[in-house]
């Protein structure tokens, strides 16, 4: 992925067809060592290519990946769990009533 970047980095600063010297300077100036064979394997890939184009048609690609299958089984647990839920919420609510008397007893409140 950093040498997808670094080369998206390069286009970004004006160098349509960035080399592979141009990546490993980038990567270089933050202190990572690039290995010749992916650094050559992302430059061949993408040389000569629009990288908008090359973008885009990934776009349209994540568009058909299925993104919300499996949202039945936690809804159903979470119907299950409303009850306790409730009961915690009531049980706060209480202690919360039970702390507003003690602050009465001192003789201030918070907003006063």
């Amino acid at each position: 992925m950093r040498y997808v970047a670094a080369y998206l980095l390069a286009v970004l600063g004006g160098n349509t067809s960035p080399s592979s010297k141009d990546i490993e300077n980038i990567l270089g100036s933050v202190g990572i060592e690039a290995e010749a064979e992916r650094l050559d394997k992302v430059v061949s890939e993408l040389n000569g290519k629009d990288i908008n184009e090359v973008m885009n048609s990934g776009l349209s690609k994540l568009a058909s990946v299925p993104a919300g299958g499996a949202v039945a089984a936690p809804v159903a647990g979470a119907a299950a769990g409303t009850a306790p839920v409730a009961a915690e919420e009531k049980k706060e609510e209480k202690k919360e009533e039970s702390e507003e008397g003690s602050d009465d007893d001192m003789g201030f409140g918070l907003f006063d």
